[in-house]
């Protein structure tokens, strides 16, 4: 017996969060707006505190701030607030009409195109023995990475070409 999936009960095109919920019906019944809830609300306290805390460090390491969760918030004023800020951001979100199901595709699109770049300057970084020092990556890792990098790059080709 195969297992129920929403392709093969032709559930293709889900825009809004409602529809994505009613999605899962085939497969969770009653249950599937509970489902469906539970699972949007663990994703968000996942991903919020690892957001906001990247965000954090990236801004502290940037303007070169204190940055610590093991240091008291009063030690470390700028890294903690932006913790904070970025928790309000995202809460916010929540009040605005911005379809949510258009927001996680853009931001997947987004956060695919910006990989390339980042992915061709960690490549170029870590084979670059001015950079690494001692540390510079092995040629079997600088083979896989270049290779990683490539697939993701034809990846974003392919979708600029397809849409």
């Amino acid at each position: 017996m195969n297992p129920p999936t929403l392709h093969a009960h032709h559930i293709t095109d889900i825009q809004t969060s409602s529809q994505a919920a009613s999605a899962l019906k085939p497969i969770a019944g009653e249950f599937a707006f509970l489902l469906f809830s539970l699972g949007i609300i663990g994703t968000g306290l996942l991903a919020l505190p690892v957001l906001a805390g990247s965000a954090a460090y990236a801004m502290a390491g940037t303007f070169r701030w204190k940055n610590s969760l093991a240091l008291e918030p009063q030690l470390a004023k700028r890294f903690y607030g932006i913790i904070v800020l970025a928790t309000l951001v995202g809460l916010a979100l929540d009040f605005t009409s911005i379809d949510p199901i258009r927001a996680l595709f853009w931001s997947a699109v987004i956060n695919g195109v910006t990989s390339v770049p980042i992915m061709v300057l960690m490549m170029l970084m870590a084979s670059n023995q001015k950079v690494m020092g001692t540390f510079v990556t092995p040629v079997p890792l600088r083979v896989l990475g270049w290779l990683s990098t490539g697939v993701m790059a034809a990846a974003v080709i392919a979708m600029f070409v397809f849409i």
